[in-house]
């Protein structure tokens, strides 16, 4: 088995049939679709017989914790042919693409699931849930009348990923650097097209939506991502998507970290009553899609600087099972390991073990949502691999009190 870094002259083809493979490459704009995200990434791939017959790519990115960003890395097109499955060969070549991101001094790495379980055997955990309302667009209670958009279309790719990139973030919200991400995103859409609003210059994309749907007369529309700035922005988003209610009969919007879209919808429990065997059913929905880890512990709790004057510290012993995975050359054994732990206004996580203190066990994944902030402590060591006396809980609840964190980027 050879892992290595994809080349394009061998690799293109190989490449395109193993997507075929999974169902991602259906049209001529996905293949345009796949190039962009191949340029835009570190790509490798594992050969089988001296061909590429499973791929990975990680995307640089970042992760706003609290009121600074951490670098992450986004791993996605995770794809093995239909010769080569269930050989083990995805998971170590998972593997191989995160120890060469922590080499590289990333922190935390983040993906999309295909179904909880498969990563968790490589140290990832669940994020949170994350919320998509689908409504009838004319029962948004926004009175604000939206000014005149501008039309977006596939060719705005540059201008609207920088727009991503300087939207109003909260705790958990993820980017990606490379534009070609945003471009890959809009290629895949079915029938997407933008509307947005630009600076009083005219040069600058201030806030705009995409959308995506099967049916353009009367939808439903997938709004699948708003970028704005400020509330006023928000809003006028919102009564844009309004605007579409006469032809529009339902639209589906993610739910921004920070704000609960409930609050702006008319008889929302009525019109899912009303609507509930429509093609146009109102209803709310909500998956834990994502998962994270952390790829370098001591350096991420050094970054770590919580609201609080308490500081509490303990003992970790810490369990990764993607040690597993890797060969025998990775210089990075994952984070699997003893150490003394403070959090509070100042933290560290030093190689170590102190008789004085409580001890917490926990495995990578775990730790990752407790520091995250996915759920409380205590909630996190009745459902996952986590476990520590009661009292040292208590404080761990108490001193990381964290906000939600929304992703607010499709990985």
């Amino acid at each position: 088995m050879t892992f290595r870094e994809y080349d394009e002259k061998r690799d293109a083809e190989p490449v395109k049939r193993i997507w075929r493979e999974v169902g991602w490459l259906e049209k001529k704009e996905h293949e345009q679709a796949l190039a962009a995200v191949i340029e835009s990434s570190r790509t490798v791939v594992a050969e089988v017989n001296g061909i590429a017959e499973c791929m990975v790519n990680s995307m640089k990115g970042s992760m706003r914790y609290l009121d600074h960003d951490v670098d992450v890395a986004c791993i996605g097109g995770v794809t093995t042919s239909r010769i080569a499955r269930k050989q083990g060969i995805a998971g170590r070549l998972v593997a191989h693409a995160l120890a060469r991101e922590a080499a590289d001094g990333i922190k935390v790495a983040l993906l999309g699931i295909f179904d909880q379980g498969y990563y968790n055997q490589l140290g990832f955990g669940n994020g949170a849930y994350e919320r998509w309302l689908t409504f009838d667009p004319a029962d948004l209670a926004v009175d604000v009348r939206p000014r005149v958009p501008v039309r977006l279309g596939n060719d705005d790719w540059e201008r609207i990923h920088r727009s991503r990139l300087c939207r109003t973030r909260s705790h958990g919200a993820c980017s990606v650097c490379s534009p070609l991400m945003t471009k890959a995103e809009m290629l895949w859409s079915d029938n997407g097209f933008g509307l947005g609003y630009e600076d009083e210059h005219g040069e600058e994309l201030t806030h705009h939506l995409w959308c995506t749907t099967k049916e353009v007369e009367h939808g439903p529309y997938n709004v699948s991502w708003m970028s704005y700035r400020s509330k006023e922005h928000l809003v006028e988003l919102l009564a844009l998507v309004k605007s579409l209610g006469d032809q529009v009969h339902s639209v589906k919007l993610y739910e921004p970290g920070g704000i609960q879209l409930q609050d702006l919808l008319v008889h929302p429990f009525k019109s899912r009553r009303i609507t509930k065997q429509s093609g146009h059913a109102s209803r709310m929905t909500c998956a834990a899609y994502w998962q994270a880890r952390l790829l370098d512990l001591s350096s991420a709790l050094a970054d770590t600087r919580l609201a609080t004057k308490e500081t509490v510290r303990f003992n970790l012993a810490i369990e990764d099972p993607i040690e597993r995975f890797l060969d025998d050359k990775s210089t990075w054994r994952g984070i699997g390991g003893d150490y003394i732990v403070s959090l509070g206004s100042s933290s560290q996580a030093e190689p170590g073990r102190d008789s004085a203190l409580p001890t917490m066990t926990a495995s990578a994944g775990a730790f990752t949502r407790m520091w995250l902030g996915v759920q409380p402590a205590s909630g996190i060591a009745w459902t996952d691999a986590l476990s520590a006396p009661p009292a040292l809980l208590a404080k761990l609840d108490r001193v990381l009190s964290l906000p939600t964190p929304r992703i607010d980027w499709d990985i």
